[in-house]
């Protein structure tokens, strides 16, 4: 973990750079990661955002400053599309497909059918989802919206063995569309 100042690296984060929390509980032990959230960050007229979807409030956009402020030392920043990679990733739509999804519902059923895959007997028997066509009418959770904003804003997709509705936030942290950069501290 590199700890930095978020004053001193604030403008070096981009828009849809992938913000991911780092806290232990049952998402990321389930997930085989340090990460429990995902969300994106995004300039608006020059305040830095954190745009989310997060559990008992919904989709919604808050200033990454108070975030920071609030949980120091947990928000791991992340490169999105790394040396451009992708040369058709864009950031603006990215960010376009996350602003648009404030307000809508947290997607708690969308949650549990991902978790259900962990569960020691279903694992044997039931193979994980790969395909993104079958749409999901579910509203998404956190690493849900950060994969679809990628994939259907950005258009490219961060975790192409997996769909989107069963993205948790450890495959983004694996994923070779991201690279950790620092984690801030305020």
């Amino acid at each position: 973990m590199k700890l930095v100042c978020y004053q001193n690296v604030r403008s070096q984060i981009r828009d849809g750079d992938l913000l991911l929390f780092r806290r232990r509980g049952l998402i990321s032990a389930l997930g085989r990661g340090v990460h429990n959230h995902a969300a994106k960050a995004a300039w608006w007229n020059g305040d830095l955002f954190c745009l989310e979807v997060l559990q008992l409030v919904g989709g919604r956009a808050v200033t990454l400053s108070s975030q920071v402020q609030r949980w120091p030392d947990s928000y791991d920043v992340y490169e999105t599309n790394p040396d451009r990679r992708w040369p058709n990733y864009d950031r603006q739509a990215a960010c376009r497909f996350m602003r648009r999804l404030c307000g809508c519902d947290y997607g708690y059923r969308g949650l549990a059918a991902a978790a259900m895959l962990h569960l020691p007997v279903v694992r044997l028997f039931v193979r994980p989802a790969i395909d993104d066509k079958a749409v999901d009418r579910r509203p998404p959770f956190c690493s849900h919206a950060c994969a679809m904003a990628d994939r259907l804003g950005g258009g490219v997709d961060p975790v192409p063995f997996l769909a989107d509705r069963l993205t948790e936030p450890a495959d983004l942290a694996r994923s070779r569309f991201y690279r950790y950069r620092f984690t801030l501290t305020p």
